[in-house]
């Protein structure tokens, strides 16, 4: 088999797992981002995380507006942990984010 279909299916087996109830547009582009050359030496389930992550950081919360305001990158993150987790709770995420162990970055 191809393996970029094997690992298309461990993204989308990783999705379904860690998102349940995630819309599915929000999926499409969870999957494009875990997709991405840069995340193809990573495991699927931990490629999916990063991209889960980043994509309700810049879509779903106000990151990009409070990096407009001048602030950092880190002081911005840790004030969207909240907003992120409460995205990853509506879609049932079986992992939340834990702003204490720099998965955030």
């Amino acid at each position: 088999m191809n393996p970029s279909t094997n690992r298309q299916r461990a993204i989308a087996k990783a999705l379904t797992t860690l998102l349940p109830m995630a819309p599915y547009a929000d999926i499409e582009k969870i999957k494009e981002m875990a997709s991405v050359r840069k995340m193809r030496d990573l495991p699927a389930s931990i490629a999916v995380w990063i991209a889960t992550v980043t994509y309700v950081r810049h879509e779903h919360s106000s990151y990009d507006t409070l990096l407009a305001e001048g602030y950092d990158r880190d002081a911005a993150r840790f004030f969207v942990v909240d907003e992120i987790n409460e995205t990853l709770t509506r879609w049932r995420a079986t992992r939340l984010l834990d702003p204490d162990d720099g998965e955030a970055d």
